[in-house]
């Protein structure tokens, strides 16, 4: 049994969630999304709550039942809310800036490195922080590992880009670790 998977989602006030055959519409205040999903899960509408209950009993309706459930009420809340995961750049003369759709990166390398907004995204900069927000959380979060792989961390002066509150682990460098022996 799901322990996850058994818990109602609650629809707030403002929020649509309409089930048809196998695929799931929300809509929000903040927009729409949609979902298929596996027929092995039932969803239900009743009394204002969205219930996932699995269909079969075997081992991959014990897997996807809490998954999908977890996937709807993401859904729910971002629609209502929204995500965003903010990003850190460090390291001398490394910024970023938006230039129409684009989010523009300069971090070392000869040429700026332009990235395109997927729909759906929105990017923001402020000095050295720059924001990724969006209803979708998967494609917030997707997006936001799309750019700190223009510039990972390195791990000896942790110039690069990060997410704000993120540990690098920093190295001893080749002077330091001869002077010990």
């Amino acid at each position: 049994m799901s322990r996850i998977g058994k818990k109602p989602i609650q629809i707030p006030q403002g929020v649509e969630a309409k089930i048809e055959s196998n695929r799931v519409f929300v809509k929000g205040p903040k927009g729409e999304l949609n979902m298929e999903f596996c027929p092995e899960v039932k969803v239900e509408q009743k009394e204002g709550s969205v219930i996932v209950s699995p269909a079969l009993e075997n081992k991959k309706t014990k897997a996807i039942w809490g998954l999908t459930r977890t996937l709807i009420s993401n859904m729910i809340e971002g629609t209502t809310k929204g995500f965003e995961k903010k990003l850190e750049i460090q390291g001398v003369g490394y910024k970023a800036n938006v230039e129409g759709k684009d989010l523009v990166l300069i971090v070392g390398f000869s040429h700026p490195v332009k990235m395109e907004k997927p729909e759906g995204i929105e990017f923001k900069v402020e000095k050295n922080i720059i924001t990724v927000s969006g209803i979708d959380k998967s494609l917030v979060g997707q997006t936001a590992a799309k750019i700190r792989e223009v510039r990972k961390p390195e791990p000896y002066k942790g110039k690069g880009i990060r997410y704000v509150g993120e540990f690098v682990r920093k190295k001893v460098g080749k002077k330091a670790a001869g002077a010990e022996g």
